[in-house]
């Protein structure tokens, strides 16, 4: 079976330690498949650096529970072994209420296992009330055994074994303090794969720690994914990179849509554009379209006979400047726009579209100008579970639609749309005369701040195609 990474709490390293396991079994192992529990984008594309094959989010408010286990169950095939990294801690929820789209919650849904990462840096003999209470607090989860991190010395890792052992959860893992395995960040977390010059380097550190700090003997036969292991019973209750993405075999989704074959979307992929979920991709790809990857930073023209353009989120606004600079870029885009070509934009990609952009250092430069606004970064950070729910028809949705989606953002725009496409919500708020409204509809364009899973709305990329087809 696969085995679930979870954390007593956020920072406690189990990203490091998902990518020291996930480095030790891509290097001496056939293949492996990693997940990612929540809506990030940043650690899926360490772990595809790491495995050479796309992670994949399970997220059951951007899509449902069914969705989780069926994109669980579809790309274990073909696989020796599978690592689901977790979200925070392990019983923290969406909502903060209960662990609906938890660390927890996710290993429930798939019946697996959890490996507990605790930071014992601060800790001796609590380290027993931690684990305790974790092994205790919900007694549908097992916790398979225990990664120590963070261990300063021989006497420390001694008094940390002896509080555990009545216990008698397994030690599977102990990793000393690291310094020399540090991932950069920056203001929305950690600074993506193609950004850090020496990550050859670290994977090969990483890849050590693996195999010297963990008890493989007993990691492997949780590890395993058996050929002949029963498919989960689906679940129908719902709620609510740089570098070409490479082209993996994949798996018919549940669409309803009948496929609309050959059409040509450009989908803008570079440093500052590279937030998508592979599913997304898929999802294109499946509906009949051919996608055609672009960088706004270098490639001066579009690709051919492109219709339909897609802008993810990223960082725009650490690359402003080269963004600015290629003019050919910007002209090519907004002459399309303006043509009426169908456009779809996510929060980096709304940032793009707008006249000017106000780096964190105060200057300010010119995108593509198709929307009538300006976006300034500002220290304040947007980020949560959002329910939107379309104010009028448009291209993609009908009035009074919603759709759940995810805000992860550090700037704010300076004028706001007078139709706007969202009245914004909470994740789980009921009193909608208070929401907010958002996102922006300009020709063919939909624009918004609101990260979307198209496997919890697959009508939204089938509604695109078929706008794209009437495009010439």
């Amino acid at each position: 079976m696969a085995l679930v990474i979870a954390g007593e709490r956020s920072g406690v390293g189990k990203t490091t330690v998902t990518l020291a396991l996930l480095s030790f079994l891509s290097r001496f192992c056939r293949s492996v498949q990693s997940f990612k529990v929540g809506p990030d984008y940043i650690d899926p594309m360490f772990h595809q650096r790491v495995t050479g094959r796309s992670c994949r989010n399970l997220d059951p408010v951007l899509t449902s529970e069914a969705y989780v286990q069926e994109c669980f169950n579809r790309h274990l095939q073909g696989v020796d072994y599978a690592l689901i990294e977790g979200v925070m801690g392990l019983f923290d929820g969406a909502s903060g209420k209960d662990d609906f789209a938890s660390t927890a919650h996710i290993a429930r849904l798939l019946q697996l296992p959890v490996l507990l990462v605790i930071d014992c840096s601060r800790l001796s003999r609590s380290v027993a009330a931690i684990a305790y209470g974790y092994q205790s607090f919900d007694p549908r989860i097992k916790i398979a055994g225990l990664v120590l991190n963070r261990i300063g010395s021989d006497r420390h890792l001694q008094l940390l074994q002896d509080a555990l052992e009545p216990l008698q959860l397994p030690i599977l893992g102990v990793m000393r303090r690291q310094d020399n395995i540090k991932i950069p960040d920056r203001h929305l977390g950690l600074i993506p794969t193609a950004e850090i010059t020496e990550l050859d380097a670290l994977i090969d550190r990483l890849a050590e720690l693996g195999n010297s700090c963990f008890d493989w003997e007993n990691l492997l036969p949780l590890l395993k994914e058996e050929g002949s292991r029963e498919k989960l019973q689906l679940s129908g209750n719902r709620k609510g990179i740089y570098t070409p993405i490479e082209k993996e075999k994949t798996h018919s989704h549940p669409l309803t849509e009948a496929t609309l074959p050959g059409i040509r979307i450009a989908v803008a992929n570079d440093r500052a554009f590279s937030f998508y979920y592979q599913d997304n991709l898929d999802i294109l790809q499946e509906l009949g379209a051919e996608l055609f990857f672009w960088s706004p930073l270098a490639d001066t023209a579009l690709p051919k006979d492109v219709q339909g353009l897609y802008f993810g989120g990223g960082f725009p606004e650490v690359f402003a400047q080269q963004l600015a600079e290629n003019t050919s870029a910007l002209d090519a885009v907004r002459v399309l726009i303006f043509r009426g070509i169908p456009t779809y934009a996510e929060c980096g990609g709304l940032m793009y579209l707008c006249q000017l952009l106000t780096d964190f250092k105060g200057f300010s430069w010119s995108m593509v100008g198709v929307l009538p606004t300006k976006v300034v970064m500002t220290k304040r950070l947007t980020l949560g579970y959002r329910q939107a729910i379309a104010t009028q028809d448009s291209p993609l949705l009908k009035a009074g639609a919603t759709v759940l989606g995810h805000e992860f953002h550090r700037s704010q725009l300076t004028v706001m749309p007078e139709k706007p496409l969202f009245k914004i919500q909470g994740y789980e708020s009921k009193e909608q005369t208070k929401a907010a409204t958002e996102g922006w509809q300009v020709h063919q364009l939909h624009a918004s701040y609101i990260h979307l899973h198209w496997g919890g709305c697959p009508e939204i990329p089938a509604q695109f195609l078929k706008l794209c087809q009437e495009f010439t």
